[in-house]
């Protein structure tokens, strides 16, 4: 944990992805189903997943009501020592026998290339970072990822012969007991250490592969801003006890983009940029196989700078011609008074999202994504069809 921030909270989050079930069958649309010549989106019925979003409270000071992955703000908890003793048999590498990162130190994000030993923590942030993304989709929807201590062994040696480590079931607790625990690490964090001691189990630190890294723009969500780092994990199944919790809502990527679009629910710009990133892999397998080789390669650190002329507002990126040389990370940007764009079809590089209101984004890009990523799919107008699915 990251207290010398002046600005900024460090948070996690997790694009959790599940399978439909054995017995699903993506499907070509029906006569009249497809949106072709509004969306470029992949019709619904070609998915063979969904995505878990969460709807905030309404009296939340950020970003009230709106839908996101879940998530939360690192705990001191995450960064304890006494994660030592329940990772010993793994602590022998510098990452817990997560893959190494391909990406040099001087351009990792800082949430992630920050060395926490001169934080005084023994703690990766790789490690205490993932820590905090399960721990926070545990309390927020009650979908527990672990690993039974009991397969150490057979862990270590995935490690060493291929790498990783198989994901292991999220029903193997009884629900009265994640009942129990989930109420309790809703009281204290570091409750999330005393379970996975009880219980024996570990973290699933590595089911996550990483993703991202988002950090919230200067004057736009209030005085609250967040470092937080994305990642992503796919179950074969959603798990069934959860499914029916308030304010959770399991659906396809393109799903929630057309509900957001007919003004059915709210999304942010970078849950709108990252769903129309899934959207380029219909397949849990694909995106599976894709998230977990692109992870070694690292992430960028994107923090938005908006800036507007007389018709929209412009949430730059890196990359685009108008964005910042310097970082702005340690910056307090405001907004900024662009003249009206004349042509976007020249050669000039661009990486935005053009705002024209609160439902209607929209993603132009014109650069090649850094470290292996993906483009997100680009969209012209959703349908509004009645039949869209609602969260």
């Amino acid at each position: 944990m990251n207290t010398t921030l002046k600005h900024w909270k460090e948070a996690a989050t997790l694009i959790l992805a599940a399978g439909r079930g054995r017995g699903f069958t993506p499907r070509a649309p029906l006569t009249g189903e497809s949106s072709s010549g509004q969306s470029h989106l992949p019709h619904r019925s070609l998915f063979d997943y969904d995505v878990l979003l969460l709807k905030r409270s309404g009296k939340s000071g950020f970003m009230p009501n709106a839908y996101v992955f879940p998530g939360g703000v690192v705990d001191a908890s995450d960064f304890s020592s006494e994660w030592l003793d329940i990772f010993r048999s793994f602590t022998n590498s510098p990452t817990f026998g997560l893959r190494s990162v391909k990406q040099h130190l001087e351009t990792r994000p800082p949430i992630f290339a920050t060395d926490r030993l001169k934080l005084g923590s023994p703690i990766p942030g790789e490690v205490a970072l993932r820590i905090c993304a399960l721990r926070e989709t545990f309390e927020e929807s009650g979908v527990l990822l672990v690993a039974p201590k009991i397969e150490e062994k057979k862990m270590l040696k995935n490690i060493k012969d291929f790498g990783y480590i198989e994901h292991y079931g999220v029903n193997d607790l009884c629900s009265s007991e994640l009942t129990k625990w989930r109420a309790l690490v809703n009281q204290n964090p570091s409750n999330f250490i005393r379970m996975c001691r009880e219980l024996q189990v570990l973290p699933n630190i590595w089911a996550l592969h990483e993703w991202g890294n988002w950090l919230t723009p200067a004057s736009r969500y209030g005085t609250t801003r967040f470092d937080t780092a994305f990642f992503i994990c796919c179950l074969q199944e959603i798990p069934h006890s959860y499914k029916m919790i308030r304010k959770l809502s399991w659906s396809t990527p393109s799903e929630i983009l057309q509900s957001y679009q007919a003004q059915e629910l709210w999304i942010a710009p970078p849950q709108f940029y990252e769903l129309s990133r899934l959207c380029r892999f219909p397949l849990l397998n694909d995106l599976h196989n894709f998230a977990s080789q692109r992870a070694t390669a690292g992430c960028e650190q994107w923090m938005p700078v908006v800036v507007s002329n007389d018709e929209h507002h412009i949430s730059l990126l890196p990359g685009d011609k108008l964005y910042p040389v310097d970082s702005p990370r340690d910056s307090e940007a405001a907004k900024n008074t662009v003249p009206p764009s004349k042509d976007h079809q020249d050669a000039s590089p661009l990486h935005r999202i053009v705002i024209s209101d609160r439902y209607t984004l929209r993603v132009q890009i014109t650069i090649t994504p850094k470290y292996n990523h993906v483009l997100p799919v680009a969209h012209s107008a959703v349908s509004h069809d009645s039949k869209s699915h609602k969260l």
